[in-house]
C-alpha cells in the first residue's frame, strides 16, 4: 500500500485489523472497506484538531478558528449523520443477532452513537464562545474537546477490534450485499476515494489547504 499523503500518517497509530483479513474476503467486503477508510479520514482530523490545540491560534486567530469550525461541521456533516447512522440501523444489528456476545460492545457504540451529534454540537459553541469572549472561555473548549477526541478515537478502536471482525464471520452474502449499497452511498471526500462534490468543496478545501497534517497541508 502506498505510504505517501496525508491520511498515510495515521496507519501506524491504531489498530487496523481489516487489513489483517484474507484477500478474498477484504475484496468482497466492500461495507467494511468503506468503514475503515472512513475511520481513517475522521482519525486524520482528530489528530489535526489535537495538533491545532497543541499550538493554538497564535498571530492568525483568524485562520485557527476558521478551520476549526470548518473542522467541526464536518464531522457533525458526514460521520455524525452518515456514518453512524448506517451503523446502528443497519450494521449493528446484524452482529447483535448473530454474533450475541457483541450485545454489550454494541450497546456501548449506540449509546456513543446516541452522545456523539450533541457533544460536536456543544464543541462548536463552546469554540465559538472562546473565539467571540475570547480567553475566559478557552479552557473549557480545549478541556471538552481532549475529551472528545479520547472518546472518539477509543469508540472507532472498539468496532474494528470487535464488531467489524465478528460481522465478517457471522454475515451472509445477503446481508453484505445490502451492507455494500447503503455504504457506497456515503462518498466522503475526506477518504480521497472519491470526486469532489460541488455542494461541498469550499468546506473541505479550507480543511485540506489550511489544517495541519494528518488531515490537511497546512503548518
Amino acid at each position: 500500500m502506498p505510504t505517501h499523503g496525508p491520511l498515510n500518517l495515521l496507519r501506524p497509530m491504531r489498530p487496523t485489523p481489516l487489513d489483517a483479513l484474507p484477500e478474498r474476503g477484504r475484496m468482497l467486503r466492500e461495507s467494511l472497506r468503506i468503514i475503515h477508510d472512513e475511520h481513517e479520514a475522521l482519525s486524520a482530523m482528530l489528530r489535526s484538531i489535537g495538533l491545532m490545540l497543541d499550538r493554538g491560534p497564535g498571530n492568525e486567530p483568524e485562520g485557527f478558528f476558521n478551520v476549526l469550525r470548518a473542522m467541526l461541521f464536518y464531522i457533525d456533516e458526514f460521520p455524525e449523520r452518515l456514518h453512524h447512522t448506517k451503523e446502528t440501523e443497519l450494521l449493528f444489528p446484524r452482529v447483535a443477532r448473530l454474533a450475541p456476545q457483541t450485545a454489550p460492545a454494541i450497546a456501548q457504540l449506540d449509546i456513543d452513537h446516541a452522545r456523539g451529534e450533541a457533544a460536536v454540537r456543544e464543541l462548536q459553541h463552546l469554540l465559538l464562545a472562546w473565539e467571540l469572549i475570547g480567553d475566559s472561555r478557552r479552557a473549557a473548549f480545549e478541556t471538552a474537546a481532549k475529551a472528545y477526541l479520547a472518546f472518539y478515537l477509543a469508540h472507532m478502536r472498539l468496532e474494528e477490534t470487535e464488531i467489524l471482525p465478528a460481522a465478517e464471520k457471522v454475515l451472509s452474502a445477503a446481508d453484505w450485499a445490502e451492507l455494500d449499497a447503503a455504504f457506497a452511498t456515503n462518498c466522503d471526500p475526506l477518504t480521497r476515494k472519491y470526486p469532489r462534490d460541488p455542494v461541498y468543496d469550499r468546506l473541505f478545501s479550507k480543511i485540506v489547504s489550511h489544517a495541519p497534517a494528518p488531515i490537511g497541508l497546512g503548518k
